[in-house]
């Protein structure tokens, strides 16, 4: 009967226990104030994503509470240096990141999904973007997370002949771009703000003194 006791009581609270969060010890260890995100490297065939893409990424990185260097200028920056594209960007060793331009962290990004998918009465656009924070100085993993939203533009209203008309427009009339960096936004701010998995808040943030992830 004890045995019994015993086991019924380890299934309890084993079944009450909560999964683990995301490990930030390395980011508490060296938590930066200053973040330099560089153009992502683009795994898809839409060749306007990168641009696209990087245009809204800064402003959940400064919510947060961090300084974000401007990406324009980095970009100029980099290109007038002879690395005309992503890949050769995020090819830089850090040290000489941190020697030109000093920040605390460098963000790559990695473009995994990303546009328009069209169905039969409907279309998804869709955006997939893995991204990791890097030390300038030591090169440790501060943090990484991944991007990822979906907005489908049927909805099923209307009948059969409205939504053959929908899917029509939406075939005829190009607003892949448009769709595709709301979404974006939608998914940057869904990676940067998510309270288990999420980028801590900087320094910058009144509230960062009260953020879990940063004790």
């Amino acid at each position: 009967m004890a045995t019994i006791t015993l086991l019924l009581a380890v299934l309890l609270v084993s079944g009450c226990a909560t999964a683990p969060g995301y490990d930030y010890s390395a980011y508490r260890a060296d938590p930066p104030r200053s973040i330099l995100v560089l153009p992502p490297i683009n795994n898809t065939v839409e060749v306007d994503a990168p641009y696209v893409y990087i245009s809204t990424v800064t402003r959940p990185l400064a919510e947060a509470g961090y300084y974000v260097y401007p990406v324009a200028v980095v970009d100029a920056f980099m290109k007038e240096n002879g690395l005309p594209d992503p890949a050769e960007m995020q090819s830089v060793p850090l040290d000489k990141i941190d020697d030109i331009i000093g920040p605390d962290a460098v963000l790559y990004t990695t473009i995994e999904q990303w546009g328009q998918k069209y169905r039969v009465l409907s279309s998804d656009t869709t955006v997939e973007v893995k991204a990791r924070l890097i030390d300038t100085d030591t090169g440790v993993l501060l943090w990484d997370g991944s991007a990822h939203a979906v907005e489908g533009s049927g909805n099923g209203q209307g009948g059969l002949l409205a939504a053959v008309i929908v899917a029509l427009v939406d075939q005829i009339v190009d607003t892949t771009a448009d769709r595709s960096h709301e979404v974006a936004r939608q998914a940057n701010f869904n990676m940067v703000s998510n309270s288990q998995t999420g980028l801590p808040l900087g320094p910058y943030n009144p509230e960062h003194v009260t953020d879990p992830r940063r004790q």
